[in-house]
């Protein structure tokens, strides 16, 4: 060991193991929390846009529209796809749709990832 170097164990070995640390799945099981985590945070927007809606918070207010302007980006392939005179409901329907497909993909991702 010349030097300051660390002893590195896995290195030291060489042979068919030197690699084995690479194949526990560890970036696989990184991935997957990243997906997990994304979807989680993209489901949280849409939600808490549609609870601020219905509780009429006020759009003027700086949190609020900059979730607004998140649920927004996060849910604009959904806009209109439900289109009630009801406005709470065409806001619910138009926001959870996104949300939910959100979670069930990216979490069915996740689980597959997981498996790896």
């Amino acid at each position: 060991m010349p030097g300051n170097q660390p002893y590195d164990h896995h290195h030291a070995q060489g042979g068919p193991h030197h690699f084995e640390r690479h194949r526990d799945g560890s970036a696989a099981r990184r991935t997957a929390l990243i997906i997990h985590t994304i979807a989680d945070i993209a489901a949280v927007f849409l939600g808490l846009w549609i609870l601020l809606y219905l509780l009429e918070a006020n759009r003027a207010n700086v949190f609020v529209g900059f979730v607004q302007g998140m649920a927004d980006f996060l849910g604009w392939w959904s806009q209109d796809i439900f289109t009630m005179d009801t406005e709470g409901l065409r806001v619910f329907l138009n926001y959870g749709l996104p949300a939910v497909i959100y979670l069930l993909v990216g979490h069915g991702i996740a689980a597959r990832l997981r498996r790896l």
